[in-house]
């Protein structure tokens, strides 16, 4: 008697060493992405605040300028919300205002309403086209390109005892050319414009670069920001901040609505962020992608025979009581093999239209009989489904031999 050793059967599951390999680069890349971020974090675990804050002494912050303010004699308030910067408006204060961008249409019209009677001086840093036509009226905003070293160009005194300075980002055209001053141009458009209202004064800055703590004692950048920022006693340094209540008010309940988008709202440096990683995910696909090749054959470990594959599905049908899927598979591989035997083209050979009649005219028996055989209902038990089988099989032999 010999003994029969199974064959050892293979798993397509991956093994703990296999996973590894796999994963370990990217492992490796989201540990260095995490230390860097960490790293980071340390690094600026100092800055209290933000981009030109007065309180911030990292370099983009503005404390140096605020210092400087002080030393002389000018009183510093740091307000996030527009209650607070309308509140304080006079004419013994100069209104700075961080980001007129972010504010929306209502923050811009009380802003506007605010400023025109403060008798006041309003500076205004990188107002571009989403905001100066609000809050200046008649002012127009193009891009002036990247900052850099401008001379004033104007009669303004300030501008003329700074000299040179670093300016840029927006240059500014007015239509009332009697109560403007014009300096710092850019392809002959000014990055400095002072509107003169009468009872005070506003100031459009094309870029705030200069009033950043790295760049504050470049050129005479100091100069011209302690000249506009300190021509009045008190200054209120308005950050717009986006827990302000008043910009999730109605636009003053007129019913009108902000018509700028999501996409207008993100920050320019997350769109380029988003598109960066996008190329990321690009490069990663194609370095995967190019270490697959084209299929290769392998033997399969054991042989096994078609009767045991259809044994096997037969118990699977028979577990998952699918019978109608058995019964559609024994009458379509009947029709199958009957069809070239009647002249039905294999096309045709689920046609009830087609091959009922080329196999009635071969038998003698009814086209209701072959109708019921070939693509009758299902069966309603096993019985059944084992005399279809039979039925299909006597159909079978009978085209065979007819």
């Amino acid at each position: 008697m010999t003994e029969v050793t199974a064959a050892p059967t293979t798993s397509a599951s991956l093994v703990p060493h296999q996973i590894w390999i796999r994963t370990r680069g990217l492992l490796l890349a989201l540990l260095i992405l995490v230390a860097a971020g960490i790293a980071l974090a340390t690094m600026h675990s100092g800055d209290q605040h933000g981009r030109l804050d007065p309180r911030s002494a990292d370099r983009y912050g503005s404390r140096a300028v605020a210092e400087l303010l002080k030393e002389r004699g000018v009183s510093i308030h740091v307000v996030t919300t527009l209650d607070e910067a309308t509140a304080q408006a006079g004419p013994e204060t100069t209104l700075l205002v961080a980001s007129p961008n972010l504010l929306t249409p209502h923050q811009q019209r009380e802003l506007r309403a605010t400023t025109d009677h403060s008798a006041g001086r309003t500076v205004l840093l990188a107002a571009g086209p989403p905001s100066v036509g609000a809050l200046v009226p008649g002012v127009r905003a193009e891009s002036a390109g990247p900052v850099a070293t401008r001379a004033p160009q104007c009669s303004l005194p300030a501008a003329r005892n700074a000299g040179d300075v670093e300016t840029g980002g927006f240059h500014y055209a007015s239509d009332d050319l009697d109560n403007t001053i014009a300096c710092f141009p850019s392809n002959g458009l000014p990055t400095l414009l002072l509107v003169d209202q009468g009872v005070g004064d506003t100031v459009l800055l094309g870029s705030p670069d200069l009033l950043y703590n790295d760049r504050l004692g470049n050129q005479g950048n100091a100069s011209l920001a302690l000249q506009l920022l300190g021509s009045r006693p008190h200054l209120v340094w308005y950050l717009p901040s986006l827990t302000d209540t008043s910009a999730a008010t109605a636009n003053g309940g007129n019913g009108a609505h902000d018509d700028r988008s999501f996409v207008d709202l993100i920050p320019q440096g997350w769109l380029w962020g988003t598109l960066q990683l996008a190329l990321a995910a690009v490069l990663a696909a194609i370095w995967r992608a190019r270490r697959l090749g084209p299929l290769v054959t392998e033997r399969l470990p054991v042989a096994i025979r078609a009767s045991e594959s259809t044994e096997g599905r037969a118990r699977l049908y028979r577990r998952a009581n699918a019978r109608d899927r058995a019964a559609d598979s024994l009458r379509a591989a009947t029709r199958t093999r009957i069809a070239p035997l009647t002249g039905v083209s294999p096309r045709d050979a689920h046609s009830p239209a087609t091959l009922i009649p080329a196999v009635s005219a071969r038998l003698s028996t009814t086209g209701s009989d072959l109708q019921a055989v070939l693509f009758g209902p299902v069966p309603s038990d096993d019985a059944a489904l084992v005399q279809l089988a039979d039925q299909l099989d006597t159909l079978e032999r009978e085209v065979r031999t007819s």
